[in-house]
């Protein structure tokens, strides 16, 4: 019998590409809700325009990743490890899941499409992929999808910290290995040497 690869999903955790899409997007949607807080909070100084300067790149490149681990996750699906539990709390796992993947695909689109419909640049790492000019303005369209926007980006951090919350709440009180299973690709504790 052969070891399932680390590259892929298994019953028993994630492999390491699905890890590697989790953290690197996690760290990246760390950054936004930094450059959103800021811009929220701070004046427009230095400090706004340095950090919201990189907004439109960071969230370009998790429109990308999510869609691509959004393709990666239903190749494995039939791999993947189960949620386990009650059928309600299995149930709302798959539909915050669900969830997630659509606001981390929708939020950037709404992004890129409020530079289209306000006339706006949109540079991406310093390439212009929108030309100020290029798209018809549309006041009413890129009023809407503004705010659509916003109040989804601020739905996506409420909706991740529920699943932040829930992950903690399967290692600390139910112990059954879930968090495990994506931070270690396994959800069976590791032993240590000479025990």
């Amino acid at each position: 019998m052969s070891m399932p690869s680390r590259w892929a999903d298994n019953p028993h955790g994630y492999g390491l590409v699905s890890r590697a899409l989790h953290w690197g997007m996690a760290l990246m949607i760390l950054w936004q809700l930094l450059t959103a807080i800021v811009r929220a909070t701070a004046e427009h100084g230095a400090l706004d325009n340095v950090l919201w300067g990189t907004h439109v790149s960071v969230g370009f490149t998790i429109w990308w990743l999510a869609i691509l681990r959004g393709v990666w996750g239903l190749a494995n699906l039939s791999r993947r490890p189960p949620h386990e539990g009650h059928p309600l709390m299995r149930g709302a796992a798959t539909l915050g899941h669900v969830a997630l993947y659509a606001l981390l695909i929708l939020e950037p689109t709404l992004g890129m499409l409020r530079a289209f419909f306000k006339g706006r640049e949109l540079v991406i790492y310093g390439f212009p992929i929108l030309v100020r000019g290029d798209a018809p303005r549309n006041a009413v369209l890129g009023s809407f999808v503004s705010e659509a926007h916003e109040f989804l980006g601020w739905s996506l951090f409420v909706l991740i910290a529920g699943h932040i919350a829930m992950a903690l709440w399967h290692h600390l009180v139910r112990r059954d290995g879930t968090l495990r299973a994506m931070t270690h690709g396994s959800t069976a504790p590791r032993l240590r040497a000479g025990i």
